[in-house]
């Protein structure tokens, strides 16, 4: 059974899933005119907006790898069906059985 993500992890993938949305951007620009207008200063609306980056690129790449962890969990599981129906058709090649473990080039000799 799969280890169920923290609360944090859950977070971190909303706001990664959200934060690249358009509304998610008119909001950061409304944030900075807001910023300037109420004369908070340059210098904090920066270090503000590096963090949020800093922050908001780690969730990014956190939420990214996990989904590339569970695209490849379903691509094994499906390679080992394919391999299961190859060997129990009769007269299905067998070569063609561990194929994506084959250079580009073998895949497409075999191909043909």
């Amino acid at each position: 059974m799969p280890d169920r993500p923290c609360l944090f992890d859950r977070l971190a993938a909303a706001a990664a899933h959200h934060a690249g949305r358009p509304i998610a951007q008119l909001c950061f620009v409304a944030f900075c005119v807001a910023w300037l207008v109420l004369g908070l200063g340059e210098e904090r609306l920066t270090l503000a907006l590096s963090v949020l980056a800093i922050t908001l690129t780690q969730m990014v790449l956190g939420y990214q790898s996990a989904r590339e962890r569970e695209d490849r969990r379903r691509d094994v599981a499906l390679h080992a069906k394919m391999d299961e129906l190859i060997r129990a058709t009769t007269g299905a090649r067998d070569d063609l059985a561990h194929l994506e473990d084959q250079a580009e080039d073998e895949i497409e000799r075999l191909r043909s």
